[in-house]
Formats: C-alpha cells, structure tokens, sequence
C-alpha cells in the first residue's frame, strides 16, 4: 500500500486520538484534585478509580463485538462527543456552585462507558491503515502521542485550570472530546470487509454467539492469554497506587497542588521515548525481556515512593517505569494487530482488555483499603512486592522466539486466502 494512500486518513486518526488524548490528561489531574480537595478518604479517593473502569468489566465485551459489525468511525465519533456531553455538564454544575463526589462519580461512569466504545474501535484501526511493515512506527507515534499529550501537557494544564477554577479544566476537557469526534469524521468508511458482511448475512449470528466466538479466539491464544495475564497484573498494582498518588505527593511529600502535574507529566518523557524508539529497540532487545522490564521497574519504582521521600529520586523511578511500560504496550498491541483476523480484531482486543484493565477497579479499591488500614505509603511497598511475584509467576513464560513463532504461525494460516 503506498504511503500517499494512508497518510491522509492516519494523521485523521492520529488526530483526533491526540485530542481525545488531551482531553483525558486534563481530567487525569483535575478529577482527583476535585475528590481531594472534597474528601481525604484514602477509599472514597480510590472510588473514583473504580467508577472510571468499571465500566470495562460490563461494557467491553459488547464494544467489541460491534466494532466489528459497523464503521468503527462513527464509533469514535459518537463515543468522543458523549464524552464531551458529559464533561460539559458536569462543569455547568461546578459553576453554579454544586460540589459532590457522587456528581463526578456519574461523570467518570458515564464517560469511561463512552471510552470503551472509543478505545476498542481505535485500537482496532492501523492495521487498515498501514501495512504491517509501518505497523511498528504507526503504533510507537501513536503511543507516543498519547505519552505526550495525556500525562506530559494535559496534567499539567489540568492542574493549572483547576487552581483557577474546577469547571475551567472540566470545559475544557468536553471541547477537546468534541474535536476528537469532529477529527473522526475524516477518517474513511471502516465498515467490515466485504467478505465478513457475506459471511454473516450467509450465516446469520447473535451479538452473543460473536462475543463468545472473539472470547474463545483470545482464550485458546496461549501467547495472547499470556501477555494478558502479564499486563493485568501491572494494572492491577499501578490502579492500586494511582488511586493513591495524590494523598502520597500533596501530603507526606508536600508537594503543592499546582505542582501535582509534574508527578504525572514528567514519566511521560520515559513513555514518549520508548514509543519513538520501540521500532529499533524491540527487535533488537526482543519483546521477552521487554515483559520482564514492564513488570520489575514499575515495582522498584513503588518500592522508592513508598520508602523514600526525595521527589527527583521518586521522578526518576517513574519515567524509568515509563519507559519499560511503552515499549512494552507496542509489542503487545502488534503482536494483537499482526496475528488475530480482522474480522475478529475487534472482538479479540474486547477481550484482552477485559482482562486487563477489568482488573484496575479491583486494584483501586484494594489499593483504597489497603490505604485506609495500613497507610498510604505502606500500600506502595505492599504493591512493589506484589507486582515483583507477578513478574516471576507470569513474565518468564513469554519468550522472543514465542513472539515470533506466533506471528510467523499467522502469516502462514493466511497465506492460502492470499494465493
């Protein structure tokens, strides 16, 4: 496919993702500033955790099954401008003067519905865009984009607006989801293949039996179920810590709020590095000792939070993290996009993505109890050590040669539809 052809309709993609990207770095400062300067509760804080991704353990499913029936354009279009319905009504709220967590709380639920319906459909998408050659290099931009834009600019600039008034950060959120939408609608037409729409008008399914039908393909993918397993469990202990971070920075490391940005903004440089390099580095590192970083310097990085008290020593660790966590993210997403069909690319990534971020409303109200009975700082200690037994349990049953072989397996099955 030459590059004149997909240039075009990638920067409409990249686009809008860069401003769905920045609206969620906004709200990723100004929604736990708003809980905190509401309530101290480490589990109430941590609540808001769990309303944001409690929708993947009851919506993703179905988000993925209809990624793959309809144009998954007009999902990210119409996912994105619910998103923004809803930031802007909050902020209205905000305005009159009606401050309360259950109003937020409805805010994030509805929004994170939304974000379901978005993300699947947007991970599903490069692969009818690129070639698998470029897949790579479209991930790491897009990644890439995301490190800089979600936890570099956003935070930052969400913090600021919150300083100078709560809904300023939340108006400002809904107008970046609705260029997302507006930038969607460049995209081409992304229906299913032709092939696929004969398919189900020859053998017509239920919406059930194409959900199950996506759930065994990823189930009975051993390498696939693998990494899962791997990222869940980094979820589950970065959801219990993230919940956290701002009592930990604004109180035992007296940090001011204005600054709480920076905790966010400056590991993306690490994301925004290992995005841009992965397409070198990952074939000569290789993608297995990639899982092993994306475990181990998260939880070293835990373990300084919750021990130390320096916050260059504390930054450090972070953008470390960051690092190891991009780099890994793009070897999981290509090894997704280059080995599942895309007649079952959307329904497939549903799946892997219940199991992975089903588990970060689990994580946070761990997380919130934890905090609550044993402090917030001992909770980053308890989440170093488990997230290192994590790494030894499932990180070394993923190997470079098993990516590989998986992939090779791939092209192979497909190469008879091809001849």
């Amino acid at each position: 496919m030459p590059a004149s052809a997909t240039r075009s309709p990638f920067a409409a993609l990249w686009a809008s993702q860069a401003s769905s990207n920045l609206a969620d770095g906004l709200l990723q400062a100004a929604a736990p500033l708003l809980v905190a300067t509401l309530t101290r509760d480490p589990l109430v804080v941590a609540g808001m955790t769990v309303v944001q991704f409690l929708p993947w353990l009851i919506a993703t499913l179905p988000a993925g099954a209809l990624a793959d029936r309809v144009d998954r354009r007009r999902i990210l279009t119409a996912g994105n401008w619910l998103r923004a319905a809803g930031f802007a009504l909050l902020a209205v709220t905000l305005a009159n003067g009606w401050h309360h967590v259950g109003l937020l709380y409805a805010a994030v639920f509805l929004a994170g519905c939304a974000e379901t319906m978005v993300d699947n459909a947007a991970l599903t998408i490069p692969p009818r865009l690129v070639p698998r050659e470029r897949l790579e290099r479209a991930n790491g931009r897009l990644f890439a984009t995301q490190s800089v834009i979600n936890t570099f600019v956003g935070p930052p600039a969400g913090a600021a607006l919150f300083a100078l008034a709560a809904s300023a950060a939340f108006f400002t959120g809904a107008a970046a989801f609705a260029l997302a939408g507006l930038a969607a609608l460049m995209l081409p037409a992304l229906r299913p293949t032709s092939e696929e729409q004969g398919r189900r008008h020859s053998t017509p399914t239920s919406i059930t039996h194409e959900i199950r039908s996506g759930w065994v393909h990823f189930w009975r993918h051993d390498l696939l179920r693998r990494v899962a397993f791997i990222s869940a469990s980094i979820n589950f202990f970065s959801s219990a810590t993230g919940g956290l971070l701002v009592l930990l920075i604004t109180g035992d490391y007296q940090v001011p709020t204005s600054r709480y940005g920076l905790f966010i903004g400056v590991p993306a440089a690490g994301a925004i590095i290992g995005s841009l390099l992965a397409e070198h580095v990952v074939p000569r590192v290789g993608g297995g000792p990639i899982t092993w970083l994306a475990a181990l310097v998260p939880a070293a990085s835990y373990a300084v939070l919750g021990l130390g008290g320096s916050t260059p020593l504390a930054l450090t660790g972070m953008f470390c993290a960051a690092v190891a966590s991009s780099l890994n993210q793009i070897v999981v997403s290509t090894l997704r996009q280059a080995t599942v069909p895309d007649e079952l690319l959307g329904r497939v990534t549903a799946a892997y993505r219940l199991i992975v971020l089903g588990v970060v409303p689990l994580g946070a109200l761990a997380g919130g109890l934890l905090g609550r009975g044993l402090g917030v700082r001992a909770t980053f200690v308890a989440a170093a050590v488990g997230l290192g037994l994590a790494a030894l349990l499932f990180a070394s049953r993923v190997t470079t040669r098993a990516l590989r072989e998986a992939e090779q397996s791939a092209i192979a099955e497909r190469l008879p539809s091809l001849v």
